[in-house]
């Protein structure tokens, strides 16, 4: 967009030169009034001295916190639907009940098949038991050879088959309490709950519907901090590390926030050759939405030291495709400037007298989000920011413009204006300047002109720093 405020603003220039006249502003008359008026105004900031932060965009993708997609286990109609998109559940409240007769029926009888593998096992430990005392009153009576060894060893034989006969039962007890677990558990999931607290969307569920395993009913998560995910291109992996500074663009609600990179995988995607990086955002006011896609500029390093200037300040030479800067030599020098500190819509700087600008190639070295750092300039040069296509020509000769200094804050602020927005005020305020003149050209009798108009409701709008005073 700042490249494009030349353009813009270099328009409302030569509109506003043309919709005034000399006389209207008291000016000389005549030749002199003539040669002023062609003379170019510009606009013009002094170059610094400093750093840029080096940054990289990228492009962004909002998920909720713990983002999942609830899928059901069963295959089964849904009988009723507990939560509604943007409702926020607990974990473990129910948020789809599923149709549950079969599975009650299964559990019952799981229940049953417990009941009669325990009353099995209960008789097979009695009969254990019976043998046991009847091995042990023979034993007594062997060792006194009341008892054969014969009737011992019988014995024994029986009370080892009735070992292994309860810990069948045993054995059959516990599977038949596995049935039961499994039963259960089927019966459980005929109710699908939510897995973690959060905000539920994307309700694709209907009562009556017959859903499965493949069927997303949900999507969940937490929405008070939400992640962005960026894929880190190869040229980047390595630069972008865990902890850097993050700031993401929501132009959806004319915003940015700050973050840190929260975390970045050590590998790269083997057909992408990027890397995922999530940079975890606090959520206040609901501000981001999973989904939404953003910009991200994310902060690395700085820059070698430089003479900085704006972004708008920077022209390509339509003829050789160089880029450079114009700047104002005699200013500051033998044309005394005064560097505003702020700026007043009311009561602008003044012009300079006409002054010789000449353009500049300059080595690119970084390029901020509203600045960049060059070489070729410097620091306390004063460099045109507006109103460059009316000093660049085909000779290539020196063109003397009339320069209009400005503080940086003055122009840092048009620059992060959208280009609708200084494309509706400069042809709002071209609009008042005509409405002005021909008001003013026609006779006090003439009720139809604009100057018997009430004013327009931009009339209090500030007006384009570049204009002719």
């Amino acid at each position: 967009m700042s490249r494009l405020l030349p353009l813009f603003i270099g328009a409302a220039l030569l509109l506003a030169g043309c919709g005034s006249s000399s006389s209207d502003q008291g000016g000389p008359s005549g030749r002199n009034a003539e040669s002023e008026n062609s003379t170019p105004s510009v606009e013009a900031v002094q170059a610094r001295d400093g750093t840029l932060p080096l940054q990289e965009r990228m492009s962004g993708t909002v998920q909720a916190r713990n983002q999942i997609a609830i899928y059901p286990e069963l295959s089964e109609p849904v009988v009723s639907v507990e939560a509604q998109t943007g409702n926020y559940v607990e974990a473990g409240e129910p948020l789809v009940r599923l149709r549950r007769v079969t599975y009650e029926q299964q559990v019952r009888q799981a229940k049953a098949s417990v009941r009669t593998a325990r009353a099995e096992a209960q008789s097979a430990k009695a009969n254990l038991n019976e043998l046991q005392s009847q091995l042990k009153r023979t034993q007594r009576l062997a060792d006194q050879d009341f008892e054969s060894q014969q009737q011992l060893e019988s014995l024994r034989a029986q009370v080892e088959q009735a070992e292994a006969a309860y810990e069948q039962a045993q054995a059959q007890v516990e599977q038949a309490e596995a049935t039961l677990d499994e039963q259960q558990t089927m019966l459980d999931r005929t109710v699908v709950r939510a897995p973690i607290s959060g905000y539920v969307g994307q309700r694709n569920v209907e009562v009556g519907q017959r859903v499965g395993p493949d069927t997303r009913i949900y999507t969940m998560g937490d929405l008070d901090v939400v992640k962005v995910i960026v894929q880190v291109t190869d040229r980047m992996f390595g630069r972008i590390e865990q902890g850097q500074t993050a700031r993401i663009n929501v132009p959806q609600r004319d915003t940015v926030l700050t973050a840190s990179v929260t975390r970045i995988s050590p590998f790269l995607n083997d057909e992408s050759y990027s890397a995922e990086a999530e940079i975890e955002v606090p959520n206040e006011g609901g501000v981001l939405s999973p989904g939404m896609f953003v910009e991200v500029d994310v902060a690395y390093g700085e820059s070698e030291r430089a003479t900085i200037v704006p972004l708008s300040a920077l022209y390509e030479d339509p003829t050789s495709n160089t880029r450079g800067v114009f700047v104002a030599p005699t200013l500051g020098t033998e044309i005394p400037v005064e560097t505003p500190d702020s700026f007043d819509e009311d009561d602008p700087p003044p012009l300079t007298p006409p002054t010789p600008t000449t353009f500049r190639e300059v080595e690119i070295l970084a390029e901020g989000e509203q600045t960049a750092g060059i070489r070729g300039v410097e620091p306390g040069d004063w460099v045109i920011t507006v109103g460059q296509n009316l000093l660049d020509n085909d000779t290539g000769e020196r063109v003397d413009a009339r320069v209009r200094p400005l503080p940086w804050s003055r122009l840092l602020a048009l620059q992060r204006l959208q280009d609708t927005d200084l494309l509706n005020r400069v042809m709002k305020r071209q609009q008042r300047l005509a409405d002005e003149r021909f008001g003013a050209d026609a006779g006090p009798g003439d009720t139809t002109s604009s100057a018997r108009r009430p004013p327009s409701p931009d009339s209090s709008a500030p007006s384009m720093a570049a204009t002719q005073p």
